[in-house]
């Protein structure tokens, strides 16, 4: 049996040292340095509704909650909800006796069969918008409690402000040097305006807060009395899905506002440039930057291990592909004072070149080894961008994992602007740490 290796087998250590593959980390051309999720900083560029694409600014999906008006989702299965039309028989509006067809739209779930019909919501006249939300009940006392706790906030914040003032100078002190009142003062030193505590006392009284209690309310009798029927019963997963409402049977589900989704920009933590950012057009899944780091960096992929036995040498043979449009040379390294969980192993030694991608030559089956002088017993194969490689290993533990180092060269190509003078392409050497899973050991011989 063929034994398939994952692309998380093989790890590239981030700067900051987490593990992570190389199609999950991207490359800083600027700091010349790996960054993993956790070494950037995201960006919200723009929402967007991935049923309709309906492109909403920042400000306006603040006030719609994220929630797209004219996209719904299934409350039973939580798949999207599509409109269906019927023609009913209504009385003419023109006081005419004849009867007329009329157009009535409704909602229909294509999968569960659930419709806005089976909980009473009324067809609408319109194919698209009229639908309106559900209001929570609770809305009232949840904008309450917001509020209450948001003068709170203000309050500890203020206090704290406060004090860090008090601490160099107070506001007496400069009102009587130089007779301004202290709203004045505050306005200078860019505080918020002072919230008077006539206005906090009158808004808290207002308020009741809840009370924690032991008195439960009794079950209703038709918990005892009548049989159950599971089919009527919401399940735990369709209550979580309407958390404002919870409801307890399937005839109280109603469909949910599709949430907006968004298009996010990755920029790196050090030096502040973008890493990524995608074009604000929903239907386009273009990038105006991309520096994911497999479009810069040598990947490493595992193609065959012989078998693993403990103490003992084995073999690996390993593919590297130059995702760049200029030739690799590429040494490797040992590690300075490896982990005991790494197994020894004997890396090549000399250098490997790779040749530069070309997308024509993935259409060509003859190779190109002629042009390089490769050792026969460390590369095993050469075809456009891709090299093939041997190194051995002698496991030393159950769980089998080699570490090194991979320096490679990259040219990194100075953007001008129009009407400055070209520049030379920049070369930097860069040194990786690699972490490659083989698989467990068969046995001691």
């Amino acid at each position: 049996m063929l034994k398939v290796f994952e692309p998380d087998n093989v790890l590239y250590v981030c700067t900051c040292g987490s593990e992570k593959p190389i199609t999950k980390i991207y490359f800083c051309r600027h700091c010349s340095q790996l960054r993993c999720g956790d070494c950037v900083s995201h960006e919200v560029d723009s929402h967007y509704c991935q049923n309709c694409l309906e492109y909403m600014p920042s400000p306006e999906a603040r006030l719609k909650k994220n929630k797209c008006a004219n996209c719904f989702n299934c409350p039973s299965c939580m798949h999207t909800l599509s409109t269906r039309a019927s023609n009913v028989q209504v009385p003419n509006p023109d006081n005419d006796p004849k009867i007329v067809s009329k157009k009535f739209y409704y909602l229909t779930c294509g999968f569960c069969r659930w419709t806005s019909r089976d909980v009473g919501i009324p067809d609408q006249t319109t194919a698209s918008g009229g639908w309106q939300e559900t209001e929570n009940p609770n809305s009232k006392r949840i904008s309450q409690l917001m509020e209450y706790y948001r003068l709170l906030a203000q309050k500890e914040k203020l206090e704290k402000e406060r004090k860090k003032i008090n601490q160099k100078y107070s506001y007496l002190h400069i009102s009587e040097k130089y007779g301004m009142s202290a709203n004045v003062v505050r306005k200078l030193a860019g505080l918020p305006p002072s919230v008077s505590s006539k206005d906090e006392t009158k808004k808290s009284e207002q308020l009741t807060l809840p009370e924690a209690t032991s008195a439960v309310e009794p079950l209703p009798n038709s918990f005892l009395t009548q049989p159950l029927n599971l089919a009527s019963v919401s399940t735990m997963k369709q209550r979580l899905f309407s958390p404002q409402f919870q409801p307890a049977y399937t005839s109280n589900l109603f469909p949910q506002n599709k949430y907006m989704h968004i298009k996010r920009s990755q920029r790196c933590k050090i030096c502040e440039h973008n890493l990524s950012k995608p074009e604000y057009n929903p239907s386009s899944i273009k990038f105006k930057i991309q520096l994911a780091a497999f479009y810069h960096i040598p990947e490493l992929r595992i193609k065959s291990v012989s078998k693993l036995y403990l103490e003992k040498t084995c073999r690996v043979e390993m593919v590297l592909i130059n995702p760049t449009p200029h030739p690799a040379h590429i040494t490797f390294e040992d590690i300075e004072d490896p982990p005991k969980n790494l197994s020894p192993m004997k890396l090549p030694p000399g250098e490997l070149i790779l040749a530069p991608r070309d997308d024509t030559a993935e259409f060509d089956d003859v190779t190109d080894s002629k042009n390089y002088k490769d050792d026969p017993n460390v590369v095993t194969f050469r075809k456009s961008n891709k090299l093939g490689f041997m190194f051995s290993l002698t496991p030393t533990s159950k769980d089998v994992v080699v570490g090194f180092r991979l320096k490679h060269d990259f040219i990194n190509m100075v953007v001008t602007l129009p009407g400055e003078t070209p520049r030379e392409p920049q070369v930097v050497w860069i040194t990786h740490t690699l972490k490659i899973k083989l698989g467990t050991i068969i046995g001691e011989t």
